[in-house]
């Protein structure tokens, strides 16, 4: 591929835009030579403006989404690309989200150019646990557990019951959620079946890859290691 379509790929401008980055010298190898347009080099060895270039196809980071960002390109109001590079908007592939967080739930969101990864981890085959932390409106009753727990809650409109799922009480109204699917609203529309409403939700963990410390708003790219660590739990 050449290097013009490499990087207006990569969403850093249109191929005239980039063609007009090579005349002003803005890209570079490593040693911080310039390079031209009909230039065969490596991909870890491009510079753009003396940073390395963007991960190729296949990228894959890790969002510590906060309450009130919507997962979408187009939507009114804040956006969570909006806590991204705006060059990962333009990315061809696309960068889409590995499912979505509503705008008021907070926490581990992923992001992928890789549409077949992307479905690997959603796929129910793969049998990724998701964990959230659920803030809730009233107290919780005491039969909670044992109800997601026993595989029959049948959701509203929704003809085939939910698969077993974990909770666990740390007080009267909050409490971690084990999922073992991904339907929609599902952990708000669990609560909502036992007469309660969910205050405020967060996501900790996808499979064994928990945010470790990664801030509200911050984000940082996967490593094979950590989807190894993804996947194995």
């Amino acid at each position: 591929m050449r290097l013009i379509k490499l990087i207006a790929n990569l969403g850093y401008g249109s191929r005239k835009q980039v063609q007009q980055m090579f005349r002003e010298g803005r890209i570079t190898d490593a040693d911080g030579e310039v390079l031209y347009a009909d230039d065969k080099v490596e991909h870890d060895a491009i510079r753009v403006d003396d940073e390395p270039l963007d991960p190729p196809v296949g990228m894959i980071l890790m969002l510590h989404k906060p309450a009130g960002y919507t997962c979408s390109t187009k939507d009114q109001g804040r956006l969570i690309y909006d806590l991204l590079p705006s060059r990962f908007r333009d990315r061809s592939p696309v960068l889409s989200t590995v499912g979505r967080l509503d705008r008021d739930t907070s926490g581990m969101l992923l992001l992928t150019d890789d549409g077949a990864l992307l479905h690997r981890i959603i796929s129910p085959k793969s049998k990724l646990s998701k964990v959230y932390e659920a803030e809730l409106a009233q107290d919780l009753s005491g039969n909670e557990a044992a109800l997601f727990a026993s595989g029959t809650l049948l959701l509203e409109s929704e003809k085939t019951p939910l698969l077993p799922a974990e909770l666990t009480v740390h007080d009267p109204r909050h409490a971690q959620l084990v999922l073992h699917e991904g339907r929609y609203h599902q952990v708000r529309r669990m609560f909502a079946a036992t007469g309660n409403h969910v205050a405020a939700l967060h996501r900790t963990h996808i499979g064994g890859l928990g945010l470790d410390g990664l801030e509200e708003g911050q984000w940082r790219m996967l490593t094979a290691a950590d989807l190894d660590t993804m996947f194995a739990g």
